[in-house]
Formats: C-alpha cells, sequence, structure tokens
C-alpha cells in the first residue's frame, strides 16, 4: 500500500513500449503482465528514469498520425495521434535507469489523444498549461478530451480549426505534397518505372531537360538512377507557378495521384536553377549515394508517422549518411520539408536567418547533423504550442521568414561560421531538485525546493557561505532545476565579478571595431535580458560569481531598479547610460532570473551597500558532512564507513576551532567539498587522497588563517592526518 504522500506525487510519464536494438515488437502486455515498464536502451533515457519516483502517474503510449478515421474533419492534412494504452503507478525505481516496476491497470481498449504528442519515448508532463493539465486528466483520469479547443488552437488552427486562414496561410498545397511523397516511396524498388515516368513527361516538359546524366568524356546521357527528392525537386526550383503547377500535376498522374495539383506555392523553398540535383553525374558519384537518398527519404515518412525512439535513430543515422552526399547539405532539409512539411523545418538561408534574427534560435543550423537537427524541431514543436509565439507550424515559420524584412537570405556555410547559440524552449531531458540531490547535493530535497521556490518569487539570490561549501556548483543545479533542464546551458550566463568590473563590461559600453571606430556593445547582462524577452516560456539565467569582488551599485548602474520582483514589466523600463536611440528604453523580463555566489571570508571585500541587498534574498550554506554527505561517499565513491567516520569527526573538529576563533568565526569554516572527491574521479584509497588534500589545500589554507600563530595551524594539521594509513 503506498503511503498518502507517495500518492500526491506530482510527475506524469508517458512512455513507448517498443525496444530499439532488441525485440522490435510491443512490449506493452509483457510490461502489464510482468508490473514492469524497461527503458530497451542500452545508454539513453537512464537519468530520466532514475528521475522516476514511487507514486509518479505512468501511461504507456504510441505516437502515429492519422488522416481518416478521427472524430473531426481533418481536411486532408495527416494529425499527430497518441493511444493511451495502459496507466499505472509507479511503485519502485531499481536506480540502474534501465527498470521501475508498475501496479498497472491495462486497459481494454486504446484511447486516442489527438494534437499534444509527446515526440519522445518518455515525456515527462507536468501541470502549468491547460493543454498538459487536460492531457493528464484525459489519461489518468478519463476525461474526455475537448478536441474542439485544441483544433482552433493557434498551433493547429490553420489546418483543422472552424475558421479559414488568410489566403496566404492556408497552406492548401501540403496535403498534395504529402500524398505525392507517399506514393513516390512505392517507387524505391521500381526506380526503372520512375525513369520512364521520367522520360515521358520530358517529351511534355521542356524544364525536365535538365535531367539528363552525363559520362566520363561530358557527354549527356540519360539517367540510370534518381532519387525522390530530385523528382520532388523537379517543379521546386525558379520556374513560373504556372509551370509548377502543370509538372507538378503530370507527376502526380504518372504516380497515381488523383488530388488536384497546388496553383500556390506559399512558403515552399526553391532550389537554386544551376543547383537541382541531390547527387552528382555518374563519374563522381560515389556508390550507394542515391539509394542513400532513398533510405532518407523512407526514414523521414517513417518518423512523421511515428516519434518513436526507433524511428528517430533510424532517421538520424539516415539524415547524416544523405547530408553527407557531394552538393547535398542543407538542401537535405529543404526536401524533407517538401515530403512532410508539418513534421520537418526547411534550413534554407532565410528560414535560418528568421531563426536566428527573430526566434532566437541557432547553434549553427547549417552543420547540424541528425540529432541536432531533431533537437532543433523538438525545440520548436514546443513552442509551436504556446499561442504568444509568433509562429505555430513549419509552413508559417517558412513563410513568415520568407516575408520577414529583417532577415537576410543566407545560403553559405561561411554565414553560421560564428553563431550564438540561444535557449529552446523545452528542454530534452528533465532536471529537478531530486536530480540536484543525485548528483552530490548534501542538502535535502524540501530545503532545495524553499529555496527554488524564493528564488521564483524574489527573482535575485545569493548564495553566501564558507569557501568549499559548493556554491558554484550549487547555484548551476539550481539553475538547470529553474529551468527544468540540464542541457539548455545556452540559457545560462556566467559571469565573475572582480574590482575592475565596470558597468561597460556588464551591461552596455563602447567597444574599438575592427574598423578602428568604437561601437556600442551589450554586455552579458543584456545579451540575456534579450534572450529571455525572445523566448518568455523559458527561464533565463544570469549566473555571478564573486558577486561582492566587483562594486555591485556601480555594475548595475541603472539596472539596480528594473531587477526588483516587483518592477520587471515593459512600464517600468529606463533608458540606459548608453542608448542606442533617444527613445530606446529597457527593461528586465520576469523570466530573467539572477543568482550570485559569495564567499564570507574573503577578508578584502567590502560591506555590501544596503540598497543592493534589498534586492536580493540571500541563502546561507555550511559545512555539509551530513548522513547524506555518508551515503554519497559510501555509493559513489566505496568508501568504508569507519574511514568517513574518521575523517568527518576530524574535520568537524577543525571547523570548531576554526569558528572558536576570535579572530575566524563561523564564515571561515571549511566546506564539505575539500574533503569530497567530484563524482567523476576515480579515487582506489579515499585515505590517501584525504592527505594529499590537506597538504596541499588545507594545510596552506590554515596557514593563511593562523599567519600569526604557524603551530595553531600545523597542530590542527597533525590532528587531521595522525594515525591515517
Amino acid at each position: 500500500m503506498l503511503s498518502e504522500e507517495v500518492i500526491t506525487a506530482k510527475q506524469n510519464w508517458f512512455v513507448g513500449a517498443f525496444f530499439s536494438d532488441r525485440d522490435p515488437q510491443d512490449q506493452t502486455a509483457r510490461f502489464v503482465a510482468e508490473g514492469i515498464w524497461e527503458n530497451g536502451f542500452e545508454d539513453r533515457h537512464l537519468h530520466v528514469v532514475k528521475s522516476m519516483r514511487p507514486g509518479d502517474r505512468i501511461a504507456i503510449k504510441a505516437s502515429y498520425v492519422r488522416k481518416h478515421g478521427v472524430p473531426f474533419d481533418t481536411r486532408g492534412h495527416l494529425v499527430s495521434t497518441m493511444a493511451i494504452k495502459a496507466t499505472g503507478r509507479v511503485t519502485r525505481n531499481h536506480g540502474d535507469g534501465r527498470r521501475v516496476d508498475v501496479d498497472w491497470n491495462a486497459l481494454e481498449q486504446s484511447r486516442e489523444w489527438y494534437f499534444y504528442t509527446g515526440r519522445a519515448t518518455i515525456w515527462k508532463v507536468a501541470p502549468g498549461s491547460w493543454m498538459s493539465e487536460a492531457l493528464i486528466r484525459f489519461a489518468f483520469d478519463n476525461e474526455q478530451q475537448d478536441i474542439s479547443r485544441f483544433r482552433n488552437d493557434a498551433a493547429w488552427s490553420k489546418r483543422f480549426g472552424d475558421e479559414d486562414p488568410s489566403p496566404e496561410e492556408d497552406f492548401q498545397w501540403t496535403p498534395f505534397y504529402e500524398e505525392l511523397a507517399t506514393a513516390l516511396l512505392s517507387y524505391k524498388d521500381r526506380r526503372g518505372e520512375l525513369l520512364t515516368a521520367l522520360q515521358n513527361l520530358q517529351t511534355r516538359h521542356e524544364n525536365l531537360n535538365y535531367l539528363t546524366d552525363k559520362d566520363e568524356n561530358g557527354v549527356s546521357m540519360p539517367l540510370d538512377d534518381i532519387c525522390p527528392f530530385t523528382v520532388l525537386g523537379s517543379f521546386n526550383r525558379g520556374i513560373t507557378h504556372a509551370k509548377r503547377t502543370a509538372l507538378a500535376g503530370d507527376w502526380a498522374k504518372a504516380l497515381g495521384v488523383s488530388t488536384p495539383p497546388p496553383t500556390a506555392f506559399d512558403a515552399i523553398p526553391l532550389l537554386n536553377n544551376q543547383n537541382s540535383w541531390f547527387f552528382s553525374y555518374k563519374p563522381e558519384r560515389a556508390p550507394g549515394d542515391i539509394n542513400a537518398l532513398w533510405n532518407a527519404f523512407e526514414a523521414a515518412l517513417s518518423l512523421a508517422s511515428s516519434s518513436e525512439d526507433q524511428a528517430r535513430i533510424k532517421f538520424a543515422e539516415a539524415y547524416d549518411r544523405a547530408r553527407s552526399i557531394r552538393g547535398v547539405g542543407g538542401k537535405l532539409s529543404m526536401g524533407l520539408f517538401w515530403i512532410r512539411p508539418w513534421n520537418f523545418l526547411p534550413l534554407d538561408g532565410q528560414s535560418r536567418s528568421y531563426l536566428k534574427t527573430a526566434l532566437m534560435l541557432d547553434g549553427n543550423l547549417f552543420q547540424a547533423d541528425g540529432s541536432r537537427y531533431l533537437d532543433i524541431l523538438d525545440t520548436l514543436v514546443a513552442k509551436f504550442d504556446d499561442p504568444e509565439y509568433p509562429v505555430h507550424s513549419f509552413p508559417e515559420l517558412s513563410w513568415t521568414a520568407f516575408l520577414d524584412p529583417a532577415g537576410r537570405t543566407d545560403s553559405s556555410d561561411e554565414a553560421d561560421k560564428d553563431p550564438v547559440e540561444l535557449a529552446p524552449a523545452s528542454p530534452t531531458k528533465p532536471y529537478s531538485v531530486a536530480d540536484i540531490v543525485l548528483d552530490g547535493c548534501f542538502v535535502s530535497e524540501s530545503e532545495l525546493s524553499d529555496i527554488l521556490a524564493r528564488w521564483r518569487s524574489k527573482k535575485n539570490i545569493i548564495l553566501q557561505g564558507p569557501p568549499g561549501t559548493g556554491k558554484t556548483w550549487l547555484a548551476r543545479r539550481l539553475a538547470y532545476a529553474l529551468i527544468g533542464s540540464k542541457d539548455l546551458k545556452s540559457a545560462i550566463r556566467a559571469v565573475q565579478f572582480h574590482p575592475n568590473m565596470s558597468y561597460e563590461d556588464f551591461v552596455r559600453g563602447w567597444r574599438p571595431g575592427s574598423d578602428g571606430k568604437l561601437t556600442l556593445v551589450n554586455g552579458p547582462f543584456l545579451e540575456m535580458v534579450e534572450r529571455a524577452n525572445a523566448a518568455p516560456e523559458v527561464p533565463h539565467v544570469v549566473l555571478i560569481e564573486e558577486i561582492n569582488r566587483g562594486n555591485p551599485v556601480q555594475v548595475f548602474g541603472e539596472l539596480l531598479t528594473l531587477i526588483e520582483a516587483g518592477k520587471r514589466s515593459p512600464r517600468e523600463a529606463l533608458h540606459l547610460a548608453y542608448p542606442r536611440a533617444s527613445d530606446e528604453t529597457v527593461h528586465v523580463p520576469s523570466n530573467l532570473h539572477i543568482i550570485g555566489t559569495m564567499n564570507l571570508a574573503d577578508r578584502s571585500l567590502a560591506i555590501m551597500d544596503l540598497a543592493f541587498r534589498r534586492r536580493f534574498g540571500f541563502v546561507s550554506l555550511a559545512p555539509a558532512l551530513n548522513d547524506s554527505w555518508l551515503q554519497w561517499m559510501m555509493a559513489i565513491h566505496n568508501v568504508e564507513p569507519a574511514h568517513l567516520e574518521t575523517v568527518r569527526r576530524r574535520f568537524d573538529a577543525l571547523n570548531a576551532s576554526i569558528r572558536d576563533d576570535s579572530t575566524l568565526g563561523a564564515e571561515f569554516m571549511l566546506g564539505h567539498s575539500f574533503v569530497t572527491p567530484p563524482a567523476e574521479e576515480r579515487v582506489d584509497s579515499y585515505l590517501s587522497w584525504f592527505r594529499a588534500v590537506v597538504t596541499t589545500e588545507i594545510a596552506p589554507t590554515l596557514k593563511e588563517y593562523w599567519f600569526e600563530d604557524p603551530s595553531s595551524a600545523e597542530a590542527e594539521v597533525s590532528k587531521l592526518v595522525e594515525g591515517l594509513n
């Protein structure tokens, strides 16, 4: 019987039931019969599975797409669908990242959920938005889905909503392209027929005559093979709309597609007429190139129908192989967009520019491999669900990029040479206070939750304490927990204050440019303000190490007023000391949080300004050689309990001497990091490791503490290492 505390657990998991590299069959029946759920991967999702807790709710799901047989008019579009096949509660986590025990409730018949579906094998759904709460109630409380509300949400209204979209945004071409791609796949092993169809079309369409091969001497000859993207590219290049419609219609007839071809092609990126192939002439073509393109085509269609990890892995591998083909590169993403425009992002120059300048998402998109490309898709799909986001689908993104007057067309590799990666809105791996403890924090989950809650409310906090209490370590992990992911490092900007730090360094100032002229350059704080404003649904963090080593009031300047929790709105905006325009004002968004660290033992520091203190909450950290430390050391480093007790007793005695010394005090005590090896460090003998730390770190510190009484320092060092082997 689960306790009441466990039963009120808030985590909700939606998990797949297919293994990627073992038995490819659906494992639902076995999981339910054995009362378990297993991670089918040897090296994936381990961290996420470890974060599942007894009492968490869990559902087995399968994701796919439908066009027919759903309780609403799809208008010829594919709709994301997720079947709920079983629900239950986690009763035990084995701690290996592979298995949890579950008290399952098998469903006699799967229940289908539409639109808001998870792309990953393991999807943690937290309350907070109406969509996620509706899904939780549907899965675990047997409530019906309000399909009308989802259909008419901004993310799906252009395809499925009650109101007709504007003519330029209806994207009526998408069903035709999807059907043509589906039909084209059946020719993967019938390419002779496809080439015959091409030859017939070339007699009626002069603009197809470029599709001929060349031999070693440069003499033209008929193609003896072709890839699907080159077929589609034949009417997605620089020709008139009328010719595109006619050619697309004839390809449809040849492939057995009855849907009329589109007459408008809004949002479709086009190939350069001088570079319309996806493979080279035969003499330069590598063996297997065209097969690799067909494999990528097939893997993409499969992924669009099912987002299970098995399909994702195959797609990433096929994507990398196809993209490496001479002359393909970024064109591959355009081809993927043609075949499933609601599932894939085109990375043409205009789209990349729009992603960078308007959506603040980059990370060298042009060079993205298959895994990175999938991450970008996941990020954007999560953003599309936000009604405040500028675009809500890949076609809308492509169309808006085409219209964006601020965007610059950029098709060169050089354009992405020095990107600035900004934070996506949805984490790939969740991170919480429970993970902080698992990482080696010896503060309890409840205390960490209180700190996090205070930070969310106050917006700005400072971790203060003696040296070695893990202030910077904890600050970064609290930032991960606030953001919800350890992977989104681009949402965190770390800065270290020092006596020479200035407003111009931190906020904005003049810097010499490459032309010798002064340029007004934003500092790290304003950069984070821009990032946070660009992604309002994502918490962003400025982490300031040694915040009291500079002059914070001078460094923040007028922004000292704007960082207050009650003044985080545009109506509180102020003019900067160095404005770019006379009417420019700046405000600090509510999703930008500040966390600082402060070493109380630094004698060189002046008392912090009271006005600055008022803007921050303060959290004091103390040496924590507690039972949590003891258990972690035994589990991670396999240290004998007797050795740990010896070190703990001696270290506590040293700190008592420091605390009781009238010239020092509690702020000079030494923190637990002095006696705690990093998790990734292998320690064969803990006592030998400890002796080395005493010699190289603790002893020099104590000699500094008692620089006028070296005998006291020597005596304390002797007590620490006496009798240790």
